[in-house]
């Protein structure tokens, strides 16, 4: 299927590993000219360096955690090739402050905001003029099944993931009348470095080996995941490509999710 977007230059953030960094090869392949971005530079720069095998990628390192770094990053792009940037997919994202409610302190809340929430806002409010300007624009932010089927243990990330949810619906509705589309994707469980994290510290707190913790997560923690395993960051790298595609140019403020079955329920 030929997504109609070569030639087009697309921001992902969050670019040097898992799904950014799958996301970008996806696009690279369908002739788009990449901006990577991330926050430490060295390994930023050797994320690059490989995807420039399948094409045209310029890396900048910014710290999205305040506006100065959105508009570094803005600044950066727009000057990277000859045309502006009209795509935007918004990878970068932690975990956060995690354990009982009444033990997260003020910080672990805003540090987790501040990521998975803010740094959204910042990075929209600075390339959504080009894209207005243009009079075509994709933007893809990334939930989780964790914004509708909160975790008690999660709770500063489930938040952060929902309002991240509602403002790809408010923008959507605020600026698709200019030819900007805004969607995003909620993964669930998807074999990240984020996820082997947490399941080394599964596996080191139950004394068992990596797989055996990611069989217990599965069964006790996500029953709905019908698979049974964690999902392949291709698999959602297809659906940003999807999304970022004239393919799904009648396709706005929705929120798709690549789950595995994870949500229970039909609800947004």
């Amino acid at each position: 299927m030929d997504l109609g977007i070569s030639g087009r230059v697309a921001v992902i953030t969050g670019g040097d590993s898992g799904m950014g960094y799958t996301s970008a090869e996806y696009l690279l392949r369908e002739g788009v000219r990449i901006v990577l971005s991330d926050l430490k530079e060295k390994e930023l720069q050797e994320a690059a360096q490989r995807l420039s095998a399948l094409g045209e990628v310029k890396a900048c390192q910014a710290d999205l955690s305040s506006n100065e770094g959105a508009l570094k990053l803005r600044d950066f792009a727009n000057a990277a090739f000859d045309a502006k940037p009209t795509i935007l997919v918004n990878a970068a994202g932690v975990t956060g402050a995690t354990g009982d409610f009444l033990d997260i302190d003020d910080d672990g809340w805003l540090s987790t905001l501040q990521a998975d929430l803010m740094a959204a806002v910042r990075t929209a409010r600075a390339f959504i003029p080009g894209m207005r300007e243009a009079g075509w624009g994709r933007i893809v932010f990334f939930t989780s099944e964790d914004a509708v089927q909160p975790y008690v243990e999660e709770l500063p990330y489930c938040a952060a993931k929902a309002g991240l949810m509602n403002l790809t619906k408010g923008l959507s509705k605020a600026y698709g009348p200019d030819g900007v589309l805004v969607n995003s994707v909620a993964p669930a469980f998807v074999a990240t470095p984020m996820t082997d994290a947490m399941m080394e510290k599964r596996a080191e707190e139950l004394g068992v080996s990596f797989d055996e913790a990611i069989e217990s997560f599965l069964e006790e923690k996500r029953p709905g995941i019908v698979a049974k395993r964690r999902g392949r960051v291709e698999e959602v790298a297809a659906a940003v490509a999807f999304l970022c595609s004239e393919q799904a140019s009648f396709i706005t403020g929705e929120n798709l999710r690549v789950d595995g079955g994870a949500v229970l329920t039909m609800a947004a």
